[in-house]
């Protein structure tokens, strides 16, 4: 066994800065030399949102410890900015353990005198980044792993404008919390003590109220909403997770009577035993919502995950009677063409409107921004790129943020979070859903006519996972082999342009010409094909895996899907 390993090994297992539990834990793992060579291969790496990986002891794991040490260093930070007046909130989902990190984190903030203003009990995650802003704090926490499975959970790192950390604050709080040599230099405080002293808040129904209220500003049609309310009949889950409550009472308070939750999915649980993956993208966690939605004759059927930032729909094909599934591309086009189509209007639409998307979403957006004369912005893949527009928006006045989204089943209508909002995004499409009812239209028969409109646009990924140090050689390999060699044409495609984000250059290889990239460096490589087709590949962010995405513009959906299925096997092969 490496060295390096073998001595993190043993100091977790016999010292006392660890609990007996975590200790015999350890202990137990005795000869397995596989399984503490994952644990302690290296630290939990902090990365440019925060922590995530399995639940368990060990340095390469989520536990109070990990959560402990991550949480020193951002006090660090924020005492070197002398930002520990303003305070930090904390939220947590259903995960396991996600109460317990919670509260880890709220008495480490304590021990550094920082007030943690931490939530009763479970909320979504753009709940957080909205009471950060609320609350005037210098940054938030939150404990979840979004969709991964159960046995994972995370912490995500917000700053003072409610969005996810971005340079140089990332980079700054990352070298805070690798600068801790040792958990023994982590401070803590008794949770009741911490309360005596103001330094730990408990918050709830004040900010909830707060942050519906905001919600509730974005809607464009409320006659349309009343007239349809009766009507309408919503078949929602939570998939287990924090959105079951806020969902449910933003839609009851805006009038929508026909609301019926799955049973079996309704209640927080961090087993998500009705499902195998809790990811609303995954068409295997609609099973129980679309029966329902059978039962009930639904219209629109809406799926949040468990931190409730993502939302999955299925809604009815008049011509066929079947419930059709939108990816997040499809759904993040339909509430952007429903959000500026109705503010035009409306005369709602400033001159300086913009929609801001990824490079990994649909290119329909550069369609969709021409047809209302908005500007696209577009930034690296994550929601966070999307929130510092705002951010930046705000400051030099430049433009008017109107709707945001990518391809990973996030998007945002308005600014009161920094972050993707699957409640704010239930709620567009149920205003939506009333206001095409009433012109006799389902979801899904819009969506066919933004295609009519604007092309048939498919788009699709899949991702290849490697665990472990040996799988995390493999992709940096994979990547530089790609890197240094691209190809010249894809499923058919001829490469028109390739961007090295990682080296800040792109070439059209038409030409031969290079020239600067002006987003940040990353490590992503993008190919521009000929007839608006692309490709991207880029390693997880947040899991050990590569992910492929692809995207198309045809004559009809059979040709779309037809040659983004070719396109997705040139790179599978």
């Amino acid at each position: 066994m490496d060295q390096t390993i073998s001595s993190r090994y043993e100091y977790w297992k016999t010292s006392a800065v660890f609990d007996d539990a975590t200790r015999a834990e350890v202990a137990a793992l005795e000869g397995n030399e596989e399984e503490i060579s994952d644990r302690f291969y290296r630290e939990l790496e902090f990365g440019t949102g925060g922590l995530r990986g399995v639940i368990g002891a060990g340095t390469n794991r989520m536990n109070r410890y990990t959560v402990g040490k991550a949480t020193q260093g951002l006090a660090n930070y924020i005492r070197k900015m002398g930002g520990e007046k303003k305070g930090v909130a904390i939220a947590y989902d259903s995960r396991h353990m996600s109460v317990e990190f919670s509260d880890c984190a709220a008495r480490v903030l304590a021990a550094n005198g920082i007030r943690a203003y931490r939530f009763e009990s479970l909320r979504p995650t753009p709940e957080l980044s909205f009471a950060v802003r609320e609350l005037g704090c210098i940054a938030g926490i939150n404990i979840t792993a979004s969709h991964n499975p159960p046995e994972y959970n995370g912490y995500k790192v917000y700053w003072e404008d409610g969005g996810q950390i971005v340079a140089p604050h990332d980079r700054s709080i990352i070298a805070e919390v690798n600068a801790i040599a040792d958990y023994a230099d982590v401070r803590s405080m008794e949770a009741a003590e911490a309360k005596e002293r103001g330094l730990y808040v408990t918050v709830g129904e004040e900010i909830d109220r707060l942050y519906l209220d905001a919600l509730k500003k974005n809607v464009l049609h409320p006659e349309a909403i009343r007239e349809m309310a009766s009507s309408l009949k919503i078949v929602y889950t939570p998939l287990h997770g924090t959105g079951n409550l806020p969902v449910r009472r933003l839609l009851a308070e805006l009038g929508f009577e026909h609301v019926t939750v799955v049973p079996e999915q309704e209640l927080p649980d961090g087993d998500f035993p009705t499902v195998s993956y809790p990811n609303p993208e995954d068409p295997r966690a609609f099973d129980l919502a679309l029966a329902l939605a059978r039962e009930t004759d639904a219209d629109l059927v809406l799926a949040t995950d468990p931190d409730a930032d993502r939302l999955g729909v299925y809604a009815k094909d008049s011509a066929t009677g079947a419930w059709m599934p939108f990816t997040g591309n499809m759904s993040g086009i339909l509430i952007g063409e429903y959000e500026l189509s109705e503010r035009r209007a409306l005369g709602l639409l400033p001159d300086n409107g913009a929609l801001v998307t990824t490079i990994v979403s649909s290119n329909m957006a550069k369609a969709l921004a021409k047809e209302y004369g908005v500007s696209l912005i577009e930034t690296l893949t994550g929601f966070k790129y999307i929130g510092e527009q705002i951010l930046r928006f705000e400051k030099d006045r430049s433009h008017e943020f109107l709707f945001g989204f990518e391809e990973s089943y996030g998007c945002l209508v308005g600014t009161h979070a920094r972050d993707k909002d699957a409640v704010v995004a239930v709620m567009a499409l149920c205003e939506a859903a009333a206001f095409y009812k009433k012109q006799g239209l389902t979801l899904w028969d819009q969506m066919l006519r933004i295609y009519g409109k604007y092309g048939y646009y498919a788009e699709g990924q899949f991702s290849r996972t490697f665990k472990g140090a040996e799988g995390a050689e493999t992709m940096r390999s994979m990547m530089d082999t790609l890197r240094a060699d691209p190809p010249a044409s894809l499923g058919g495609y001829a490469v028109e342009e390739f961007r090295d984000y990682s080296a800040g250059l792109g070439r059209n290889c038409l030409t031969g010409e290079e020239y600067a990239l002006t987003l940040p460096k990353s490590n992503v490589l993008y190919f521009a094909l000929e007839g608006n087709a692309w490709v991207c590949v880029r390693p997880s962010g947040t899991e050990p895996k590569i992910k492929y995405y692809a995207g198309v513009c045809e004559d009809s959906i059979a040709d779309a899907r037809e040659r983004l299925g070719k396109l997705l096997d040139a790179f599978r092969g």
